[in-house]
């Protein structure tokens, strides 16, 4: 019989520099602490490409992995243990030697309205300027309010926010959760529900990966996992797999769970004028969340969306 992995002394958590993303990092090594008062937990804040390359569309740059692998890098040098990411920046597929042993649990996953103007999206007059840097949130708003004019923004969310409030943009969408954990909430006008902006994969959700094989490592952090979270994030990235999901892809995905065990799962492909719209809806079990984003993607494939991808490429 094989005899459990001894607990670590110590572990290191590499995180970005951004204040939110350090914010993560600390809510998790204040839950290990809290977990195991002995350990010692450091933070290794590293740069990443995503960070640094402000003025670039996402898409074009390289997609979102640019978030990841500086963190993955030191994961597989040694210099971390562990990293913390938002489930919507992970790519679909890890890189070959590395796990996803956690996802916990859920803040908020709704797209968040900021203005200091306005109070909703649908009060912005014609010809309103709105920031986003998602293509699935400018589609889905270009969908439904075309004469609002949608502008790229990037940054973290302070330098997002302080664009607004330079008034160069009439209002922004953010991620709610992201602004709650800042202690932001008191900038969000109004939240979008799901029909009118459906989230990102992952989005409001917290993931931990490690090298694979370092059993002691997901053991450790097994208690931070959060299984119907975890359902319904799967389901919503195995939609984005199984189209070939990427940043470059204005994809939304979101699951509930419900008490019977069930989870529904609402999925979207869009144009990034919003002019053409993919939409499917199923439920399934909880314990094959993978089966159920599978069943998502071949509805929004007979209802058009590689045709719409095709030319996006």
């Amino acid at each position: 019989m094989n005899s459990p992995a001894a607990r670590p002394e110590r572990v290191v958590i590499a995180t970005r520099r951004s204040r939110l993303a350090l914010w993560q990092a600390e809510h998790v090594k204040t839950r290990l602490r809290q977990l195991y008062p002995a350990l010692g937990v450091e933070l290794l804040a590293l740069s990443t490409r995503g960070d640094e390359m402000l003025e670039e569309r996402l898409d074009k740059a390289g997609g979102k992995g640019l978030f990841v692998k500086e963190l993955e890098n030191a994961l597989a040098d040694g210099r971390a243990d562990l990293a913390v990411h938002s489930m919507k920046d992970v790519p679909m597929d890890l890189p070959r030697g590395f796990a996803l042993p956690v996802i916990s649990a859920r803040e908020d996953p709704r797209d968040a309205f900021v203005s200091n103007r306005y109070q909703r999206l649908a009060e912005l007059p014609p010809g309103a300027v709105l920031g986003t840097s998602s293509l699935r949130r400018a589609a889905q708003v270009a969908e439904r309010h075309p004469g609002i004019e949608i502008r790229m923004l990037r940054g973290n969310v302070d330098t997002r926010l302080a664009k607004l409030d330079r008034g160069e943009y009439d209002a922004v969408l953010l991620a709610a959760a992201g602004l709650k954990r800042l202690g932001l909430e008191v900038r969000i006008r109004s939240l979008l529900e799901a029909d009118e902006s459906l989230p990102a994969a992952g989005q409001g959700a917290l993931g931990i990966e490690c090298r694979a094989g370092r059993a002691e490592i997901e053991a450790l952090v097994a208690p931070l996992a959060d299984a119907g979270a975890a359902a319904c994030v799967r389901a919503e990235r195995a939609v984005n797999r199984a189209l070939g999901g990427n940043c470059s892809i204005p994809l939304g995905a979101y699951a509930e769970l419900y008490a019977d065990g069930m989870l529904r799962l609402r999925a979207l492909v869009a144009s990034p004028d919003g002019r053409r719209v993919a939409r499917a809806e199923c439920r399934g079990a909880a314990a094959e969340p993978e089966a159920l984003g599978a069943q998502a993607a071949e509805l929004l494939k007979a209802r058009g969306a590689l045709e719409i991808l095709a030319a996006l490429a």
